[in-house]
């Protein structure tokens, strides 16, 4: 089993190349908004630089959301191509789950966070010993993120001054480094989803946006 992991939910990309969920080699690197550009020549480099041909995947594990519109549909298209071509399972996972997923062996709630513009930050929380999401993906200002979280739960992703302050001196904030979301996480946790039967219909994939894209006409401003 030789897998391929795209994680494009953000500025900062990441890929990697698993064997059975199996770290063998992964590439992190700040993409901003150049994923059309630059994701498939990063796959290409990665995938020569562990000796694996396109035609050795035998699954791809993608991140679908939320995040940045642009990084989202270019990840997920593509991980829909190649699993597509290469007559592959395809296994979509959430950002927030990703962020969560390396504190799985904390005692409580641990809550996922990203900023999400407006004043406003994406969140869900989850729960390990089985891991499960006891709250799903929704969008919340500081203080009703606050006042949703349990007493003494662990906040982890992209946790700013403003969201510090509102949060109740119980909380735990997890450090910046540990809460870098890797291609790594994606790779073992989808695997033990494809090893147990849960994969995803490629035609029925799409990104998850809690807001409609910032694109297009929009609504007139009164």
């Amino acid at each position: 089993m030789t897998e391929l992991s795209i994680d494009t939910a953000s500025e900062l990309a990441s890929i990697a190349v698993s064997n059975e969920g199996v770290l063998l080699a992964e590439m992190t690197w700040r993409c901003r908004r150049n994923h059309t550009v630059e994701l498939l020549p990063s796959i290409d480099k990665l995938l020569a630089q562990t000796k694996v041909a396109r035609e050795d995947i035998t699954a791809v594990f993608v991140t679908i959301g939320p995040g940045t519109y642009t990084g989202l549909r270019v990840g997920v298209t593509t991980a829909k191509a190649l699993a597509h071509a290469l007559g592959v399972p395809i296994v979509g996972v959430g950002r927030l789950e990703l962020d969560a997923y390396p504190h799985a062996a904390f005692d409580g709630d641990v809550i996922a966070v990203h900023k999400a513009g407006r004043g406003e930050y994406a969140w869900a929380a989850y729960r390990g010993a089985p891991w499960r999401e006891v709250a799903a993906p929704q969008l919340a200002k500081p203080a009703a993120l606050a006042n949703a979280a349990a007493s003494s739960s662990l906040f982890v992703g992209e946790i700013d001054e403003a969201l510090t302050e509102a949060l109740p001196a119980s909380a735990v904030v997890a450090s910046p480094a540990s809460s870098l979301r890797r291609a790594a996480s994606l790779a073992e946790l989808a695997y033990g989803r494809l090893a147990s039967g849960q994969t995803d219909e490629a035609a029925l994939l799409v990104p998850m946006y809690l807001r409609p894209p910032a694109i297009g006409p929009q609504p007139p401003v009164e």
